[in-house]
């Protein structure tokens, strides 16, 4: 019986390796991953492993099943060899099978799984690369494997069909019928809410425009930091020639870094189209794991940046508003019941919502750009201009700050000012 014990307790380890595997790796955080993708050969592995969680999963679970029902097997051949030995009683043969299951049960699945979770990137780091031997092993059988998991499927569901998209009102009728009343419950719903909204946000209205942010021409010292202070957490590296922006310094290391060629140590960045939505934006910096998009136009241009940071202030503030963000202060101020003194990085949509009126068609996402196309120009201070129901005077017009009262004027005097 001891070859058959001993090789019990090797499947014991076994197991609890698979085990531990998976609740390590699938355990692990979006910035776990990014450290074991720069680090050394078997984290790289483990990285990579997940990069196809199907895959990975299904070879877990089919190594797990090959080495339990080996496992039971030999307790079983154990067992009867026990049961046909008259002088061992029946209670030391209920014991020996009681004590074959509490043990892989336990040293196979509930400790190495809890290790696995307090030691989650650790662990990952060092099994990755006999956890990728034994899922190379199972790959020639996996289509087998899909074969008979899609046929299961079918037998026991075959009036299952997969949806191929949750639409956004489905989630908005789920957060609204979630339990409401407590405190955190609605800030749960605030922020499912946020996330929902992404994906109708345009990355126009939220991003950092062009003339908002600190850019600089290589080489860059830190006294061009210094003499030229920035808002934010990144100075901006552009290409000397397109004037497009190529990279992103953040000021948080600008201090730890040698005072010269500070553009060496920029944060390399992505470039997203300006008909994207927020949602997008987060996508393509998760999938390049970056920290900054670049928003161009359509001829190819850089018309501003769009961070991490950003995105999480979309999703966790109660009100997003760009504006307010940029310039730490309330961009519609209330003059009287019919002027407002507004920003001119505030967002249409903001005005939508709060004048509760329909706002003629435009390209443009904020109050400056909606000035600058009633005139046609750039705006100069005394400018006046009509737009829909509201009267424009620019009060104040500079490089990056442009501030104008907007009056709400009824029909009739729309009709008299009409030269029509």
């Amino acid at each position: 019986m001891i070859p058959a014990l001993v090789t019990m307790a090797i499947l014991i380890c076994c197991s609890a390796f698979f085990s531990a595997s998976e609740a390590a790796l699938f355990y692990l955080k979006w910035s776990d991953r990014r450290q074991l993708a720069t680090g050394n050969r078997s984290q790289r592995m483990a990285e990579r492993l997940l990069r196809n969680p199907d895959r990975l999963l299904s070879a877990v679970l089919f190594w797990n099943l090959v080495i339990n029902i080996l496992y039971f097997t030999l307790a079983s051949m154990v067992g009867l060899h026990l049961e046909r030995n008259p002088n061992i009683p029946q209670s030391t043969v209920a014991a020996f099978a009681a004590g074959s299951l509490l043990m892989i049960i336990f040293l196979s699945e509930m400790l190495p799984k809890s290790v696995a979770v307090l030691r989650a990137r650790s662990l990952a780091g060092t099994i990755g690369v006999p956890l990728a031997v034994a899922v190379n092993l199972v790959d020639p059988i996996m289509p087998l494997l899909r074969v008979i998991t899609e046929t299961s499927r079918r037998i026991l569901w075959p009036s299952l069909e997969r949806e191929a998209s949750l639409e956004i009102a489905d989630m908005e009728r789920a957060i609204e019928m979630s339990a409401e009343g407590d405190q955190g419950i609605e800030q749960e719903q605030l922020i499912l809410r946020n996330i929902v909204s992404l994906s109708e946000l345009d990355v126009r209205e939220w991003m950092r425009p062009r003339n908002q942010i600190r850019s600089f021409h290589p080489p860059i010292s830190r006294s061009d930091l210094d003499d030229e202070p920035t808002n934010g957490e990144f100075a901006f590296v552009v290409h000397p020639q397109t004037q497009d922006i190529v990279g992103a310094l953040p000021l948080a290391r600008a201090a730890l870094l040698p005072p010269d060629s500070l553009e060496r140590y920029a944060k390399r960045v992505v470039c997203i189209p300006w008909c994207s939505t927020v949602a997008d934006a987060l996508q393509a910096l998760r999938e390049d794991k970056l920290s900054v998009a670049v928003v161009v136009n359509e001829l190819g241009e850089s018309i501003g940046v769009i961070t991490e940071h950003d995105v999480l202030a979309a999703i966790l503030t109660n009100h997003p508003e760009r504006g307010e963000r940029l310039l730490n202060r309330e961009t519609i101020v209330p003059l009287d019941d019919q002027t407002w003194q507004i920003e001119g990085v505030t967002n249409l949509s903001r005005h939508e919502r709060l004048f509760e009126v329909e706002l003629p068609t435009s390209r443009n996402v904020t109050v400056g750009g909606i000035v600058q196309e009633a005139l046609e120009r750039l705006p100069v201070v005394g400018d006046r201009c009509q737009w829909g129901p509201f009267e424009i005077d620019v009060i104040q017009a500079g490089k990056s700050d442009l501030q104008v009262t907007l009056r709400l004027i009824d029909e009739n005097d729309a009709a008299a000012e009409d030269p029509a």
